[in-house]
C-alpha cells in the first residue's frame, strides 16, 4: 500500500466517522437521558438526507442563490430532527419510559418501520442525490492526494462542533445540568424540581436534529435509496455499543476507529469493509462487555 492510498484512506476514513459519529452522537444521547435504544433514530438520518436533497433540488429548480445549498443542509436537520423527535417523544417515547426494555426495542422498531413506509411514499425508490455543495466548495491537495473540501473540512468540523457543543451545554449551561441530573437519577431529579417532560423532549430534539444533521450533511455524497437508514442504525449501534452505551466522549473515539477501519479495508481487502465494524464491537464486548469507556455501575432494583 503506497502513501498515497494511505493518505487517502485517512481521509475517507475521517469524514466518514464524521458522518457516523454525528447519528451515533443523537443515539447515545437519547439513551443517555432516556435508557431508551430508540430503533427509530436511524429513519431521522434518512429523513435528513431525503429532506436536505429535496430542499437542494428546489433551490436549482428555482433558481435561487446557489450559496444557499450549504444552510439548506443545517435547516433541514433542524427542521426535520426537531419536529420528528417531538412527536416520536410525545406520541411514543414518554409512554414507555418505564416499560420493559424488550417492549421498548419493539415499539422503537415499529416506528422505525412506519417512518421507512412513509419515506417509500413520499420519495419513492429512486436515488435522491444533490452534490451542489460539493461542487461549490471544490477540491484540493493534500500530499499529492486530491480530495473534496466538503468532505475533508467541513464534514470534521460540523462533527467536532456538535460534540464540543454539546459538552458545553450539558456542562455549562442550567438546562444542560438538569438534562445531566435526570441522566444520573430520574428520581431524584424530579424531587428536587427539575421538569423531567421538558428535559426529555429537549433530548429527543437535540439527539433526533444530530442524526437527521448526519443524513443531511451525507446527501451531497451519497445516494439515498430505501434502507439507508438502517445500514445507519446498526453502524451507528455499533459505535455505541463499541464505546459503551451512554458515553458521549467514547463515540468520538469509537466512531473514529470504525471510521478508519472500514476505509482501510476498502483498499486493503474489501471483502472484509462491511464486517469491520461488526468486528470490532465484538472484539470489544467480548474483551469488556460495558464498552471501552463504561464502567460497570450496580443495577438499581
Amino acid at each position: 500500500m503506497d502513501a498515497n492510498l494511505i493518505v487517502l484512506a485517512l481521509m475517507d476514513g475521517v469524514s466518514y466517522a464524521a458522518l457516523l459519529f454525528l447519528v451515533a452522537l443523537g443515539l447515545t444521547l437519547i439513551f443517555g437521558v432516556m435508557r431508551i435504544l430508540n430503533i427509530a433514530h436511524g429513519s431521522l438520518y434518512a429523513w435528513g438526507g431525503y429532506f436536505a436533497a429535496t430542499l437542494g433540488l428546489g433551490i436549482a429548480q428555482f433558481a435561487l442563490p446557489a450559496w444557499l445549498a450549504l444552510p439548506a443542509l443545517f435547516a433541514a436537520a433542524l427542521v426535520i430532527g426537531g419536529l420528528l423527535g417531538t412527536v416520536l417523544e410525545f406520541a411514543l417515547l414518554r409512554r414507555i419510559l418505564d416499560k420493559d426494555p424488550i417492549l421498548q426495542l419493539l415499539v422503537t422498531f415499529a416506528a422505525f418501520m412506519v417512518l421507512e413506509d412513509l419515506q417509500r411514499l413520499i420519495w419513492g425508490v429512486q436515488p435522491v442525490f444533490v452534490s451542489t455543495v460539493v461542487e461549490q466548495l471544490g477540491t484540493l491537495e493534500v500530499v499529492g492526494v486530491t480530495y473534496t473540501r466538503y468532505q475533508l473540512l467541513v464534514l470534521p468540523v460540523v462533527a467536532v462542533a456538535a460534540f464540543l457543543g454539546l459538552r458545553w451545554f450539558l456542562g455549562g449551561t442550567a438546562l444542560g445540568r438538569q438534562v445531566t441530573a435526570v441522566t444520573h437519577h430520574r428520581e431524584v431529579a424530579t424531587a428536587m424540581g427539575v421538569n423531567t417532560n421538558r428535559v426529555t423532549w429537549l433530548t429527543i430534539a437535540i439527539g433526533g436534529a444530530l442524526g437527521a444533521l448526519g443524513g443531511a450533511l451525507a446527501s451531497p455524497t451519497t445516494s439515498f435509496t430505501p434502507g439507508i437508514g438502517a445500514d445507519m442504525m446498526v453502524l451507528s449501534f455499533a459505535v455505541v455499543a463499541t464505546a459503551g452505551l451512554g458515553q458521549i466522549g467514547g463515540a468520538a473515539l469509537a466512531a473514529l476507529m470504525i471510521g478508519l477501519a472500514r476505509s482501510f479495508a476498502v483498499y486493503l481487502l474489501p471483502e472484509a469493509e462491511v464486517l469491520m465494524p461488526y468486528l470490532i464491537m465484538v472484539g470489544v464486548l467480548l474483551l469488556r462487555p460495558e464498552g471501552l469507556f463504561s464502567t460497570t455501575a450496580a443495577r438499581r432494583i
